[in-house]
């Protein structure tokens, strides 16, 4: 079975082909479908040969070395190697020649999703040294907030930041006893795929605890029916109600369930010497008993003691740690996907009992830079990229690898490649990162390992002993390959794109937590650590030798010293200048040690234009190949930022001999002497001569002293000569075409202008077994990443299959087919395909519609210059986008070295905060249009947003790819965090505008409607539905705005209605294809501005006439604004207490029983309930409570409710609103009562020390005489005379009442309806209230279930950043 690893969907984060996709793994290649995939191989058939133009050694082609598909065997032996491939690269041969040159003495920094220290073949090196140096987590995922300090108690007990009574061991040595306490839910810390088996294995022993609790409540109720056959009386049937209430509450519990993780208490402390952390993990285990703090084995900076921690046997979880900020700050370092361990183990994997699965540099030790964020599904993000950089100057490290990246706007541009080129050119560390798994199309390689200069971008490469042995195919191919997904040059700048090639597939170490040693990945993922690992060994031997180490110089011996894969220039887009050939590469740099290290720095622009500067020329379009061009090169060599001026600078002189591969299409000078100032010179490029299609030459600077050195820079020229369609409609087609594994066709079309989508088929036949295709198309746009579609189509048997794409009129588009390397092996038979592509395009005059929010419609004209198109506009309103600036911002200095750079800058940080409320609960993403969808072409440095309700709840976090998050009603809070050094671009960002986009329900969804006339939205004429477009003649018609109905409830003014117009249809139309009357796949931005609301009708009407004289109104306005005024005062400290009750005093006696007056201070009580003592403020609201019932004539009043109001009569009106406000605060009153007559009887079960029974009692005769327990249940009775208790304003008290009754099921029904009812933000008080109710009837496991997500709605801070 071919195993593979997926990650990210939108921008792969992990250049492996089908690499986890937020973590998931083992997906086999049929799953890979829709995925950012690695692709495609080169279109050789025969034997590789040396290519024509110099690009790797003279020694004998690939090809030659190989045995013939008939005689490829595989031994046991053969097998094991091929799992872990080293032949290939030629490490096994330089291992031979020199067992102690195995990595020894070299450092490789892992940017990559964290590396398992308990994984196989990762503890120590060749030569017994510790293998991992430092395990770093720098994206901040794993950061706990341990700031707050407690002391511990006589009995060594502290409570930690989750609230759990942890005890100390004693016999830890901490000088101040000062103890940092913090807590992280688990989950958090876990991969999406490992927090799967924990909720499975977690489910299974809660459903029969909760199985167990059903049977129970189920026994209840049997028995209660069996022995009251009738039970006619009221209080039998509420209590078979109980009975019934607590059985539907489990079920529902069992279907409801939503395990979001145990949470692990963290405790630091300073033993005198080091930071200690200790962690409370025995919520993860069955025994109470185990996993608890003091059995802990206390742990410190992973630097410092290379020791680590598992959080319990049943994850299997490792995890290391590190202080920070003088022990605030505590990082729980966990890998977030098995990718970065395998990355790892392919680079440096030692095995003393099994050699032939060590990694390709043994000997190398290793720092793990965590880039990928667990909160974003293992994304890399900004901050953990620059804090990688940082790690690896400190630890001084020699090489980098990077298995990450994006497709970009900018090659070579961006905050991280800025400070990566200051790591290369100043500190000499070497930077290999894969080149990206989107082929099999050209200009698809990715950032920054594609389109970075001073990166080594390495495409991937599989052998015939690979494909037997890792991928165990039933029979593997002649010849190796670069693999199907792997992606290809050149950057849209003219670079080459891919640098080397090496084996991009392993079967390598994965985390401990995956249940198995080792599994196989592949993708430029995995050429990458290859590489890596052979330059480690270069550079070992180099170091041994005390040859000087430099990334200049290393480069240059490995372009120089490849073995082609290919037989023609062109394949250098896909293999870049060959396969890497570790011993050719060490013979080279010994032979080259006496020359200066030297990076040629090659920088071109076309004659008569100064912008834009590129790295290589790139002719596409089909106007580029009609004339001949001229081009100035400049060649500026780049010494390390440490060279001496005298020593090399001055000296430096080199006599170039210019080399064209092929002088009739390019001319150059013949020869250039070149200085360290640089020289310029230039090149004529003649198209006009050449074929359609793919074309790659090179003009390469040989050193006239040295020709054994090879090629010292190169001007990489593409061209792309386009076919050009004519007919109408513009047709392209092949048939016939044969494929067989690994075979990749490309074509290249003029699209004409005014085409805006296409429609293909593809037709396979003459094959057997199934077959699997890569199609691909690009086109290319200025300041656009490249404008892709791609599928991935298998054919299990000969068929036709259908596909339409959009497409831009006037570019040159790619068509790249691509039989996937290893479908079809084992068969002979080719697979034959007919292809054939119709362009269709309808033109308008707008490309994005914007209504303005007036009633007037826009005028669109559409036009088809190809072919009669059916012109039928559809548009849909489906999102609403409300726009925002911050209401607070907060600038810092970052404390510490880890946001130090290199420089000795330190990093700044802005937060900003933004508020918004939703009415209704909806789906919601925030963008920030200046920092969205750009991580690497970006030169802020990083973004991080996290977004929370009103009880800190976390409902979302991102980065510069924000996703949409479902989110209840409520006030919401926004902080968007933003790091750089410099502070003026950070001033500048204060008031950042932040967009919310929403989701609109598919029921809300507005569909607009078309008009042939202007006045058409008004009158409701001349309805436009379809017209047949003739080719060159326009058309024109209105869309107009939508009806004002069909706006979104609580849609603000200046709020954007956002959706896409589309115009025409898909003609396909086959037996297999049932959507015959398809919208074209050409779809346009719309957008409707909300207007300004209408002005309120009642605004500016006279008042009726008033009866009362103007004293008696001066006086009500003068009592209404003193009740104003008391509710407004604040209650904080004793002396606003005490004015407060002078001025309470006051009002009473001056406005005696006024029940409006009494109503304020009863509720100005209650909201100050949180700084009082509970007891107390019980009594007061009972007092308050009593008076406002007191104050109201219930005899006057339900009189008026028992009678009919006349409603044509004005004073009536006013005389029903003024009887229903006094039945209000009436209700609320006994409402409160009740409540705090409860409260009070909770004081007394809770009877503390200091109170006496005499004090107790004294709350009865607060609520006039009688027994206490009648009190409630009077009141209580009062209360249901003038509400229905059942709704949601008094259901609490229902709550507290069936409680005292012992009806707890019941209770917990009419608490959870009350939770459920999202009219009202959560309150803790009510979940607080649940798991009591859980308690007292004995539902541990549901208790214990509760309490766990109390952390989550209810967390004590916000997260850090």
């Amino acid at each position: 079975m071919w195993n593979v690893a997926v990650y990210k969907p939108e921008r792969f984060s992990f250049f492996s082909p089908h690499s986890f996709i937020r973590s998931h793994f083992l997906s086999p290649p049929s799953q890979f479908l829709c995925f950012r995939r690695h692709r495609r191989k080169v279109k050789s058939r025969g034997e590789a040969i040396v290519r024509a133009m110099p690009s790797s050694s003279s020694s004998a082609p690939l090809g030659e070395e190989k045995k013939s598909e008939e005689a490829f065997r595989l031994s046991e032996s053969t097998f094991l190697a091929s799992l872990m491939p080293k032949k290939e690269i030629g490490a096994d041969r330089f291992l031979e020649s020199h067992p102690n040159y195995d990595g020894r003495g070299v450092v490789i920094a892992i940017f990559d999703s964290g590396v398992d220290p308990a994984a196989a073949g990762l503890q120590v090196t060749s030569d017994g040294k510790p293998k991992i140096i430092d395990i770093l987590d720098c994206t901040g995922s794993g950061d706990v907030d341990t700031s707050k300090v407690v002391k511990a108690d006589a009995d060594c007990c502290i409570v930690g930041a989750s609230g759990t009574r942890l005890f100390v061991n004693p016999s830890w040595k901490n000088p101040s006893q000062e103890w940092h306490v913090g807590c992280k839910l688990i989950y958090e810390l876990f991969t999406d795929t490992l927090a799967s088996r924990m909720k499975k294995e977690r489910r299974k022993k809660w459903d029969e605890k909760n199985q167990e609790a059903i049977s129970e409540a189920l026994k209840h109720l049997n028995e209660f029916d069996k022995k009251y056959s009738k039970a006619e009386d009221i209080k039998l049937k509420k209590t078979r109600e109980d009975l019934q209430n607590r059985l539907d509450f489990l079920r529902k519990q069992a279907e409801s369930y939503d395990d979001r993780g145990p949470i692990i208490d963290i405790v630091v402390w300073n033993d005198g010497e080091v930071w200690r952390v200790a962690v409370d993990t025995q919520c993860l285990e069955d025994d109470p008993g185990c996993k608890k703090l003091a059995d802990f084995v206390p742990l410190t900076n992973y630097r410092i003691e290379r020791k680590f921690g598992v959080f319990s046997k049943l994850d299997a979880c490792s995890f290391v740690t590190n202080v920070y900020d003088e022990g605030n700050l505590v990082s729980i370092v966990t890998d977030c996907s098995p990718h970065g361990t395998h990355v790892a183990g392919i680079a440096t994997a030692f095995h003393p009992k099994e050699p032939l699965l060590n990694g390709v540099a043994p000997g190398a030790q290793l720092i793990s830079c965590k880039i990928g964020d667990t909160r974003l599904g293992s994304m890399e993000t900004g901050t953990g990229l620059v804090r990688a950089l940082i790690a690896a100057v400190e630890h001084k490290c020699d090489l980098i690898n990077m298995s990450y990246g994006e497709p970009t706007l900018l090659p070579d541009y961006g905050r991280f490649i800025d400070l990566v080129n200051e790591v290369v050119d100043k500190h000499h560390l070497i930077f290999i990162s894969s080149a990206g798994n989107n082929g099999p199309a050209l200009s698809t390689v990715g950032a920054p390992g594609g389109t970075s200069s001073s990166i080594i971008g390495i495409g991937a490469y599989v052998s015939p002993a690979m494909a037997a042995g890792a991928h165990c195919v039933v029979e593997p191919p002649s010849e190796g390959m670069e693999y199907t997904w792997s992606s290809r040059g050149p950057t849209v700048d003219g670079d080459l794109g891919v640098c080397v090639s090496a084996p991009g597939g392993a079967v390598a170490p994965v985390p401990t937590w995956t249940l198995q040693r080792r599994m196989l990945m592949n993708g430029t993922s995995m050429a990458s650590p290859s590489a890596c690992g052979g330059v480690a060994l270069l550079i070992g031997a180099m170091k041994a030798e005390c040859l000087p180490v430099s990334p200049y110089a290393v480069r240059k011996a490995l372009e120089n010293t490849t073995t082609s894969i290919g037989d023609v220039p062109a394949d250098k887009l896909t293999t870049g200048h060959g396969l890497l050939q570790v011993d050719r590469a060490y013979e080279y740099v010994r032979q080259a040690k006496g020359f200066p290290s030297v990076s040629y720095r090659v920088s071109i622009n076309q004659v008569g234009k100064s912008t834009p500067i590129l790295r290589g020329i790139y002719l596409r379009e089909s106007t580029a190949c009609l004339q001949t061009s001229e081009w100035t090169v400049q060649v500026d060599p780049k010494f390390h930022e440490d060279a001496s001026n005298l020593e090399q600078l001055v000296p430096f002189e080199e006599c170039i001999q210019l080399i064209s591969s092929d002088k009739s299409i390019v001319q150059s000078p013949e020869y250039l002497l070149l200085t360290h100032n640089g020289r310029s010179f230039n090149i004529v490029v003649d198209p006009t001569i050449i074929s359609n299609g793919l074309h790659y030459h090179e003009i390469y600077g040989i050193d006239c002293k040295a020709p054994w050195r090879g090629p010292l820079f190169r001007v990489p020229i593409t061209i792309v000569k386009p076919l050009t369609l004519t007919g109408r409609p513009p047709i392209f087609s092949f048939s016939n075409l044969s494929f067989r594994p690994g075979d990749i066709e490309r074509r290249f079309i003029d699209v004409p202008l005014g085409a805006t989508w296409a429609e293909a088929t593809m037709r396979t036949s003459g094959f057997d077994t199934a077959r699997r295709f890569f199609i691909d198309t690009v086109q290319i746009c200025p300041l656009e990443r490249p404008i892709k579609w791609e599928a991935v189509v298998t054919f299990p048997s000969p068929s036709l299959k259908s596909f339409t794409f959009p497409v831009k009129g006037g570019l040159t588009m790619e068509l790249a087919i691509a039989q996937f390397w290893s479908s079809g092996i084992g068969s002979d038979e080719a697979t034959l395909v007919d292809f054939e592509i119709v362009f269709h395009g309808i033109s308008t005059n707008l490309e994005a519609v914007v209504l303005d929010g007036s009633e007037s419609p826009r005028r669109l004209v559409a036009t088809s210059l190809l072919a009669s198109e059916k012109l039928m506009p559809v548009a849909t309103l489906n999102q609403m986008k409300l726009s925002y600036r911050p209401v607070d911002s907060n600038l810092i200095l970052l404390p510490g070295n880890r946001d130090k750079l290199p420089s000795g800058k330190q990093i700044m940080a802005l937060t900003l905060i933004y508020k918004f409320k939703l009415e209704e609960g909806a789906e919601i993403k925030p963008c920030v249009p200046l920092l969205n969808n750009r991580i690497y072409d970006n030169k802020f440095e990083s973004q991080f947003y996290i977004l929370s309700d009103s009880n800190k709840r976390v409902y979302s976090t991102g980065d510069v790819y924000p996703d949409y998050v479902k989110v209840p009603k409520g006030d919401y809070t926004l902080q968007l965090h933003i790091r750089h050094e410099n502070i003026h671009f950070l001033e500048k960002m204060k008031q950042l505008v932040l967009f919310i986009e929403r989701k609109l329900e598919k029921k809300d969804h507005i569909q607009l409607s078309f008009f042939s006339e202007p006045d058409g939205p008004i009158i409701g004429n001349g309805a436009f539905k379809s017209s047949v477009l003739v080719p060159g003649l326009p058309e024109a018609f209105f869309v107009g705005p939508p009806l004002k109905e069909k706006l979104p409830k609580n849609a603000p003014p200046g709020a954007v209605l956002l959706g896409s117009i589309s115009y025409g249809t898909v003609t396909l139309n086959n037996k297999n294809d049932t959507k015959n009357n398809q919208q074209s796949p050409a779809s346009y931005h719309i957008s409707y501005l909300i207007p300004s609301s209408k002005a309120d009708e009642d605004k500016g009407k006279g008042t009726s006439a008033c009866t009362k004289s103007v004293s008696e109104r001066l006086e009500e306005e003068v009592r209404d604004a003193k009740i104003k005024f008391l509710s407004s005062l604040k209650r904080d400290t004793e002396e606003e207490k005490a004015v407060w009750k002078e001025l309470t005093a006051s009002f009473k006696s001056e406005y005696p029983n006024y029940t409006p007056l009494l109503a304020k201070i009863l509720e100005s009580l209650l909201s100050g309930a949180a700084n009082e003592d509970k007891f107390s403020h019980s009594e007061e609201i009972i007092t308050a409570a009593n008076e406002v019932i007191d104050s109201v004539d219930r005899e006057e009043l339900a009189k008026y409710f028992s009678l009919k109001p006349d409603p044509d009569e004005e004073e009536a009106e006013k005389v029903k609103k003024k009887m229903e406000a006094t039945r209000d605060q009436l209700a609320e009153a006994l409402y409160q009562k009740g409540l705090a007559l409860a409260d009070i009887e909770s004081c007394k079960v809770d009877q503390p020390a200091n109170k006496s029974d005499e004090d107790l009692g004294q709350a009865v005769s607060l609520s006039k005489a009688g027994d206490q327990s009648d009190i409630f249940e009077e009141n209580y009775k009062e209360l249901k005379k003038w509400v229905d208790v059942k709704s949601a304003k008094y259901a609490m008290l229902v709550v507290v009442h069936e409680r005292r009754c012992g009806r707890l099921g019941t209770a917990l029904k009419v608490l959870n309806d009350v939770i459920e009812d999202e009219s009202e933000p959560p309150k803790k008080k009510l979940y607080d209230l649940r798991i009591q109710l859980l308690d007292e009837i004995g539902w541990a496991h549901v208790g214990s279930y509760e309490k766990q997500w109390m952390h989550v709605r209810f967390p004590s801070c916000l997260p850090l950043f």
